[in-house]
């Protein structure tokens, strides 16, 4: 029989996590008693730094929350403002958000899947370690990363915290030119992103099923990316309007992190959340990807959030070609914008999960007041739940360096971007 003992597990650096942070776990008779993810980096204030400030510069600052996903930050900013000023930028501007917002998601999923997740599931510590067995998959992953930098280029002025984004669409067009030699990139590398699909898919991942809760943006006829309202898998839909109804952020006293609660419940947003809520939107031949590969969508394994990663690289590809084949500049890519008082509130979908943003706004346009919700932080709770089912199902009486490993395969799955939603993490093991 195993000896049963109570650990303090204390877990020092996750490796290929951005951020600071700790995990303390402690065990009784085999079960976990109590598990904290500890997030002690301090705040970054970046929502007292708005205030004051004229509506025209937070699309810029936000952009620097995080260099992996500035646009959704531009994004649900944009959005939100404009709710307070009534304006609508047209059909013009809302394609070209939408063909940002996939340049972001292609990037930031190539990332994490080449660079974060893959080694983990392949048993290597690094990607340079990977890249030596696996080097054509690294360089086809690297190669749709830099796509997605090139989509936000096209638009933004440059990849990392874009330029090119303001209150009413942007500053400038892209030239016809410059479009349609996107475009052929794009279309000639759909191959690459189809067989990225069967690669996740074909990866040893954990098998585990857990009841959780989804939530994601839906839209009536689009897989969700700016636009639409909220949604979850337990049947509630509200608008970006009603967010703070529904959801709750707490302090918990181990942490500078803000928990989120829905309905009084941790819950999901992300990949696998939108996969799960959405698969219906999907274009049919995208879909008939995800079917050959045999992973059953709806999805209760956490760890087919890879699968979901690669699926929307595929989706969007596909959208970015579409919207670039039809690519036209306009005389007119933004919108007059006439400020005055009132409040905004709208969400988008960053890589990681619903991102939410609300503006109070003074008549002559400055910010009074800036919250915003980011999807990590949405996560911590529901992370922090994945760990409880992860560990006892994989086996407390593993020796230490297992659990810790084991540990920052589930919390790395979740893409977590410490340093600019919340922050994170640390594994020293104490037994008693």
């Amino acid at each position: 029989m195993t000896e049963q003992r109570d650990i303090t597990l204390r877990v020092p650096v996750l490796a290929r996590v951005e951020g600071e942070g700790a995990l303390s776990l402690r065990v009784r008779a085999g079960r976990i008693e109590e598990l904290r993810l500890a997030i002690y980096e301090p705040p970054r204030l970046f929502e007292k730094f708005l205030e004051g400030r004229d509506f025209g510069e937070v699309p810029d600052i936000v952009a620097r929350i995080c260099g992996i996903c500035p646009a959704a930050y531009q994004m649900s900013a944009v959005h939100a403002l404009e709710r307070v000023f009534t304006c609508d930028p047209g059909p013009w501007v809302r394609r070209m958000r939408r063909l940002l917002y996939c340049g972001e998601w292609i990037e930031s999923h190539s990332l994490h899947i080449h660079l974060l997740a893959a080694p983990d599931f392949l048993g290597y510590a690094s990607v340079p370690e990977m890249a030596r067995d696996y080097p054509d998959e690294v360089r086809r992953g690297l190669r749709l990363q830099a796509l997605g930098n090139e989509i936000m280029a096209l638009l933004g002025g440059r990849s990392v915290h874009p330029v090119g984004v303001c209150v009413g669409g942007f500053y400038s067009a892209p030239s016809s030119r410059s479009a349609s030699a996107l475009c052929e990139k794009l279309r000639a590398a759909l191959p690459d992103a189809e067989a990225l699909v069967a690669w996740t898919a074909g990866l040893k991942l954990p098998v585990q099923e857990q009841l959780f809760t989804s939530m994601a943006m839906r839209h009536a006829d689009e897989y969700p990316m700016n636009e639409g309202w909220l949604a979850t898998s337990d049947g509630l839909t509200f608008d970006a309007e009603d967010f703070e109804q529904h959801v709750v952020e707490r302090q918990v006293e181990y942490s500078t992190a803000l928990h989120a609660h829905l309905a009084g419940k941790p819950y999901l947003v992300g990949p696998l959340a939108r996969l799960n809520l959405n698969l219906d939107r999907l274009p049919s031949h995208i879909r008939e990807a995800l079917e050959r590969t045999g992973c059953g969508f709806p999805s209760r394994n956490m760890f087919h959030s890879i699968v979901a990663r690669a699926i929307e690289i595929y989706y969007a590809l596909d959208e970015a070609v579409r919207i670039l084949e039809a690519y036209e500049p306009s005389r007119s890519p933004r919108v007059p914008v006439h400020a005055r008082a009132g409040i905004g509130r709208a969400c988008t979908e960053a890589p990681r999960g619903v991102l939410w943003h609300s503006y109070r706004t003074a008549a002559d346009g400055r910010i009074e007041a800036a919250r915003i919700v980011p999807p990590t932080s949405q996560n911590q709770s529901r992370i922090e739940q994945d760990l409880c089912l992860s560990l006892e199902d994989y086996g407390l009486e593993h020796d230490d360096d297992s659990i810790r490993l084991r540990a920052e395969q589930v919390i790395r799955n979740y893409d977590p971007c410490i340093s600019c939603a919340t922050h994170f993490l640390r594994i020293d093991v104490e037994r008693a």
